[in-house]
């Protein structure tokens, strides 16, 4: 059977990813003084004007415009002809202390009102909803790959810009890669998109070879690619207005690209600028955890896992697994392992995954989960599951 599947990534220029990391640089400055502090950061940016909005509970005193500016000057921001610039661009800071019908439930468990409590009960859930996590062989990092390939696209695409390499290149930019499957087995590419800012010295003629050269070519696996792969590359041909001057942007608009490109199914929860109470970022985290760690075991080639909460309570509502046909036990009992193994609970998860650090601006650009160095992706349980469930 034959079929084509296709992910996108953006590159930290992306005006909704500027508004991602942003938000998740205060939440990380926040963490730093105040690891207990309730987070809720969100940002809106349009030309020369950003908003930073939200809720936010803390002791830390922080200087939230200095860090946005900051951020807009490191991703690349810095020429007021962009109409988006780190020092042209209006900032408004609108921050309000957290309901305090969320903290009620958050601070205090169902179960802490209703059984005599211990630790790992007492924080609830900060909000209803369904958390998707999601592990298979495709790539090293048990990732899709239409997604990983997507990522290393705008990664290359913005390290030739900041090289200088190709110095006419400006911040904004968007990577797409189709990939062809033969049951169930990468076996092409057959579609390549790829789109970045410039300024108006290139032409369209000169931008294309370029990026075929220096960021298709030099990263997309060669023994995937053929003469029959299109490239569309800035396919609309001038794209000299980018960034928050040319489409608004906004935190946690790009949840797919944050997650695994569209392989499984979102909650519909964004992420950034989110601190750990809040499950719709560790829940999805902790859901990741379980699926990474058993891919990494063996008991499935595939898996994707659902966890649902209720707003003040901290045991999930519900735990769901489907390993598509490729689990070596079945996904009832792959569920009661999960069940078994991993405490969903969101202090537990919070303890865990040690998640309350200033470890959040890493997550902003590049998706949230495929990197080495998070919590979230260790596979530290995947031996335990593999001798007491596969060997036993």
């Amino acid at each position: 059977m034959k079929k084509v599947f296709t992910s996108e990534s953006i590159t930290e220029g992306h005006p909704d990813k500027v508004c991602d990391r942003i938000a998740d640089s205060v939440l990380d400055a926040i963490l730093a003084v105040d690891p207990d502090a309730r987070v809720a950061c969100e940002c809106a940016a349009t030309s020369q004007y950003l908003l930073v909005m939200g809720e936010i509970t803390t002791t830390a005193e922080i200087d939230v415009e200095k860090i946005a500016r900051e951020k807009i000057r490191q991703i690349g921001y810095t020429d007021d002809k962009l109409g988006f610039s780190a020092d042209g661009c209006k900032i408004e800071v609108r921050l309000n202390k957290q309901s305090r019908d969320i903290a009620l439930g958050v601070d205090n468990s169902l179960e802490c009102k209703e059984d005599s409590c211990n630790v790992a009960d007492k924080i609830g859930a900060g909000d209803q909803g369904m958390m998707f996590g999601y592990a298979c062989r495709e790539t090293e990092e048990l990732m899709p790959l239409t997604l990983m390939l997507s990522h290393k696209l705008c990664k290359r695409l913005e390290e030739v810009r900041k090289s200088g390499a190709l110095p006419y290149l400006r911040p904004d930019g968007k990577g797409q890669v189709s990939v062809e499957y033969v049951n169930g087995v990468a076996r092409r590419i057959s579609a390549v998109v790829l789109s970045s800012q410039h300024d108006e010295s290139v032409s369209t003629e000169q931008l294309r070879k370029d990026l075929k050269k220096f960021v298709v070519e030099e990263v997309l696996p060669k023994e995937l690619l053929d003469e029959n792969t299109l490239y569309y590359i800035n396919p609309t041909g001038r794209f000299e207005i980018g960034g928050p001057a040319g489409d608004s942007g906004l935190t946690g608009r790009k949840i797919i690209v944050d997650t695994y490109g569209g392989r499984c199914p979102h909650g519909g929860g964004s992420f950034s600028g989110k601190d750990p109470t809040k499950v719709d970022r560790s829940a999805t985290y902790m859901a990741r955890y379980v699926c990474k760690n058993l891919v990494a075991a063996g008991l499935a080639e595939e898996v994707m896992l659902e966890v649902a909460y209720a707003i003040g309570v901290a045991h999930p509502v519900s735990v769901f697994v489907d390993s598509h046909g490729t689990g070596k036990l079945s996904d009832e009992r792959l569920a009661e392992i999960v069940k078994e193994e991993f405490d969903l609970r969101p202090f537990s998860i919070i303890k865990k995954l040690d998640l309350r650090r200033p470890i959040y601006e890493a997550t902003s650009v590049y998706g949230h989960f495929g990197k080495e160095d998070l919590p979230w992706e260790k596979t530290d349980m995947a031996e335990k599951l593999r001798e007491k469930y596969l060997r036993a």
